[in-house]
């Protein structure tokens, strides 16, 4: 197997420390969470409702990029018969980011559509989704409570090594 310039080892420890850098960004308390700090009950009320609603924003956003990659694999899949081996792992994975993202009540899956003919093109179109998702719950991080920015960083981590996974597995499929 030829060498790239990106190796295993370097994708999965910059994604390490990309998930890294999210958890410790999102462990702080932020400002105002101090006893006796003046604030009144109804402020704070106030402020944990919209907090709620921001969450729930984020969350459903963030849903709906990964149903929307759940459709791009299950579009994969159906066009091409033969990537089903290597693309199952990774849509069951995907498929679990979205369920933990979920709202109650859910979502519907959105396909997307592939213009590849051919399935070396499908797959790499698919890698490519996988990296704007992945960028997309990194940018979510910075607005999202603690809890869900450690779910975000998580998922983007994961996206990021499936997308180096969809890559190869373009390569294999070109063989």
């Amino acid at each position: 197997m030829r060498r790239t310039g990106t190796t295993r080892r370097g994708v999965f420890t910059a994604t390490g420390a990309v998930a890294l850098g999210a958890v410790l960004a999102g462990c702080g308390d932020g400002p105002g969470r101090e006893k006796g700090s003046g604030r009144s009950g109804a402020a704070t009320a106030a402020e944990q409702a919209s907090a709620t609603r921001a969450e729930k924003k984020i969350r459903k956003a963030a849903a709906r990029t990964c149903l929307e990659l759940l459709g791009g694999y299950e579009h994969v899949i159906r066009a091409h018969p033969a990537t089903a081996a290597g693309l199952s792992p990774l849509r069951a994975a995907v498929r679990a980011h979205a369920k933990a993202l979920a709202p109650a009540g859910g979502q519907a899956l959105a396909f997307s559509r592939s213009r590849a003919t051919d399935a070396e093109a499908a797959v790499r179109e698919l890698a490519a989704a996988e990296r704007r998702a992945a960028d997309s719950h990194l940018a979510a991080l910075m607005e999202a409570p603690p809890e869900l920015a450690r779910l975000l960083a998580s998922i983007a981590a994961a996206g990021a090594a499936h997308a180096y996974l969809l890559t190869e597995l373009a390569k294999e499929t070109s063989s």
